[in-house]
């Protein structure tokens, strides 16, 4: 129950705010009754009493609490997710790993999809613009889709003579989208002017519900969460450097004139308690002086560890993320690889579909990121994997080099077949197949 003091605060010091504590008297019982609360103020501080209809005190509440005491453990105002240390983690973690996917321009042939290497493969995969890498291009849209951008990201084509030259990012706080009057149609504007959503590249996360065009994010759904970190995260910076919990009591005589003020205390602590060495031992007079060793309040009988641990563990999975990335537990191989299959490469997938649509005329060509080097593989998984297909004559020896970080070795170039590691195209020579010995 929040009470204000009633009448003028004296002007020589701030008026302090007012908590009441509750104190219980003992009184007659009486017949159970409706209570009326009944507040009486005055300018030394606030009581409250409850009364039953037959005027007896049921309850007092008296209360003087100066707030500023707590001024260490209040945790107030806004916190955006891009202020906050667990989604940020989780999500440059999202970001460093989609931008370090190369992207390849593939091309359907009837003997399967190739690599195409031109002009416009080269812009989307090494040189975006003439200010960003790719890694930080991709990194940048990946970031602004699920924080600044609440679930949008907008990427601003630059054409001349009808070629491509640059994708340029636009700040989320640039952007803004708009329903048409055509049923599920909607523009971009981006600073005041308008676009078709053709023309500029869209990437969207999260779509929402009402407007399936536009990202929604995870601001509403992760704010409880954020608040509660933050609240945390206050609690155990106000504990660190909180005054109220000395570890040392010294007890002296409050009515010897010396100790009654400030200066009589500080001039106390100087001549026998402060030393100028660590370890010095206290020499204090035995009459006038007590001290008391006190074990004061901890982060560990808050239980705040816990609680921390449980909110970290709703945001990783809020965000589909192993809780090891946000340090709850132990890194699992098979973790990460789902985290890279479920979480990594759909936000990579939604990429390379809107860059196919907006960016390619021909039909049988399309934009693809590579995760393969994203997987938690040993060196030992991938050399048996690369032999085993070597053996089967799927794959070059230079191929596998590729794959270990090798460079290509020009005697490494032909296929292989089992045995005695013929070349492929004189398999069918061996004498043992001609009737030979």
């Amino acid at each position: 129950m929040n009470m204000k003091k009633r009448g003028a605060a004296p002007r020589d010091r701030p008026a302090a705010s007012v908590r009441a504590v509750t104190a219980r008297r003992a009184t007659t019982p009486q017949p159970a009754a409706p209570a009326a609360p009944i507040t009486q103020g005055s300018q030394k501080g606030v009581k409250a009493a409850i009364v039953d209809n037959a005027g007896n005190t049921v309850r007092s509440l008296v209360g003087l609490i100066d707030a500023s005491g707590f001024d260490s453990l209040e945790c107030a105002g806004y916190t955006s997710l891009a202020h906050n240390p667990e989604v940020v983690s989780a999500v440059d973690t999202m970001a460093r790993l989609v931008g370090s996917m190369t992207i390849h321009l593939m091309r359907n042939t009837p003997d399967g999809d190739v690599r195409v290497r031109d002009e416009l493969s080269r812009l989307v995969d090494v040189e975006p613009n003439r200010n960003m890498t790719r890694s930080n291009f991709v990194k940048w849209i990946v970031r602004t889709m699920m924080l600044e951008g609440d679930g949008n990201a907008v990427v601003f084509p630059v054409t001349f003579g009808g070629r491509l030259r640059e994708l340029t990012p636009i700040p989320a706080a640039y952007c803004a989208f708009y329903p048409t009057e055509i049923i599920g149609g909607y523009c971009v504007v981006i600073a005041g002017r308008e676009y078709a959503p053709e023309d500029v590249l869209h990437f969207v996360f999260n779509p929402g519900t009402y407007y399936p065009w536009m990202g929604e994010g995870y601001r509403l759904v992760l704010a409880d969460v954020v608040n509660n970190l933050k609240q945390a995260s206050a609690t155990t910076k106000g504990f660190m450097s909180s005054k109220w919990k000395p570890s040392v009591i010294v007890k002296v005589n409050a009515l010897a004139e010396e100790f009654s003020k400030k200066s009589g205390r500080q001039k106390l602590l100087q001549d026998y308690i402060q030393s100028s060495e660590a370890g010095e031992p206290w020499i204090i007079p035995a009459e006038e002086f007590s001290v008391e060793q006190i074990k004061p309040l901890s982060l560990s009988d808050l239980a705040l560890a816990d609680f921390v641990k449980l909110d970290k563990q709703t945001v990783a999975s809020i965000l589909g993320i192993p809780p090891f990335v946000l340090g709850v537990g132990e890194f699992k191989a098979d973790a990460w690889n789902n985290f890279v299959n479920t979480t990594v490469m759909p936000i990579a997938q939604n990429m390379q579909q809107e860059m196919t649509r907006k960016l390619i005329d021909r039909k049988d060509e399309y934009f693809t990121f590579n995760p393969r080097s994203l997987m938690a593989y040993s060196l030992t998984e991938l050399i048996n994997g690369g032999v085993t297909m070597v053996d089967r004559i799927a794959m070059r020896r230079n191929e596998l080099r590729d794959w270990i970080g090798l460079p290509p070795d020009p005697e490494m170039k032909d296929l292989l077949a089992l045995e005695n590691y013929i070349p492929a195209e004189k398999a069918g020579d061996q004498k043992k197949l001609n009737g030979g010995n």
